[in-house]
């Protein structure tokens, strides 16, 4: 069997109507790319629409203000890749006078471009022969042709790229590519695909060995640290409040908050009202402190699990420099704060 032209009569029968598909225009196609990075199509497809809608060229994203950028990325997560994209956009439109790289090398030069993106880019949009590894891709080739190397080993990614650049078919690097990604994401899924229904049934070392739910083999796990995590909601005789930006490097970067006591274990209710009461910077009288959420929120990163609970501070004068709630709620947030305004404020 031609892996690779089965592949490709696969894709053009199956493929999903994209936006961002058959289309030659880099913008369009690195801002699906970084999009979609650990994020679902079904999840990813609303914010592109939007993102674009207001930016529709590097320029309008360029001039834009970081704040802007991350109130429209506001949920996707990852946020570090919406400030690498605004940065790269400035970079672009400004150092570039608007032209993206035309090739592989020159594009993985560009801040927040890896090996994938770069790769997405030149052959989406150049039909450059280089190969996309990502997860799908080393799903399928390593359960196709029984690969049991360790896809988390340094070794891997050139391995799984070499094979996979052998399968390209002259002038055809963009189907290809296109092809292998849909394929891994609407066939051959990392947990239970059904084998009876793929094209390559009967040539599939996995299935005939009966190692499908095996491979790829991936030995290393993400250790996961827990943090804890209360904000303070405060309000003052003018229903004004507190927020501020996350300016430290880590999670949340430049993104807004209320003000935080974070511990390192689950703390009592009681603990957490004392440490309230005592913070330096409750300057103003307290009248009343409430929970907002008895049952903690817990919110999973991919290295890190928030336990949060929002505690409402109530004063009785008021608040140097607040900010009433409809104005602080234009500012971008953490997906699970921003949650939380909707439903309380709202």
């Amino acid at each position: 069997m031609n892996f690779s032209k089965t592949l490709i009569q696969w894709y053009l029968q199956n493929k999903r109507d994209l936006p961002w598909r058959n289309n030659t225009n880099p913008y369009i196609i690195w801002l699906s790319e970084i999009m979609l990075q650990q994020t679902r199509v079904a999840q990813g497809l609303p914010y592109f629409l939007r993102f674009t809608e207001a930016f529709p060229t590097v320029f309008e994203l360029a001039n834009a203000s970081e704040e802007t950028v991350l109130k429209h990325w506001q949920g996707l997560g990852y946020y570090s890749r919406a400030r690498n994209l605004h940065k790269t956009a400035q970079f672009i439109a400004f150092e570039l006078n608007g032209t993206f790289p035309k090739s592989y090398v020159e594009l993985l030069k560009l801040k927040g471009i890896g090996e994938y993106t770069a790769a997405a880019i030149a052959s989406f949009a150049h039909n450059e022969s280089v190969p996309v590894v990502d997860g799908n891709v080393y799903r399928i080739l390593s359960r196709y042709f029984d690969v049991e190397t360790d896809i988390a080993s340094s070794s891997a990614k050139k391995e799984f790229a070499q094979l996979a650049n052998v399968l390209i078919p002259k002038d055809q690097a963009d189907v290809f590519n296109q092809a292998i990604m849909e394929f891994g994401a609407l066939q051959c899924v990392p947990k239970n695909p059904d084998c009876s229904i793929c094209v390559f049934n009967d040539s599939c070392l996995a299935l005939q060995k009966k190692k499908v739910a095996q491979l790829p083999v991936k030995s290393k796990k993400n250790k996961v640290t827990n943090r804890y995590f209360n904000y303070l909601v405060f309000s003052d005789d003018n229903d004004k409040t507190i927020i501020s930006k996350r300016t430290q490097k880590g999670i949340w970067h430049n993104l807004y908050e209320f003000p935080l006591i974070e511990t390192e274990i689950s703390e009592t209710d009681t603990v957490i009202l004392e440490l309230i009461r005592n913070q330096d910077f409750v300057e103003n009288k307290i009248e009343e402190i409430q929970l907002y959420n008895p049952e903690v929120i817990r919110h999973k990163l991919s290295h890190q699990h928030l336990h949060i609970k929002f505690w409402h501070v109530r004063l009785k004068n008021t608040l140097l420099n607040g900010m009433d709630y409809e104005s602080a709620s234009k500012f971008p947030f953490p997906v699970v704060i921003f949650n939380f305004i909707e439903k309380v404020w709202f």
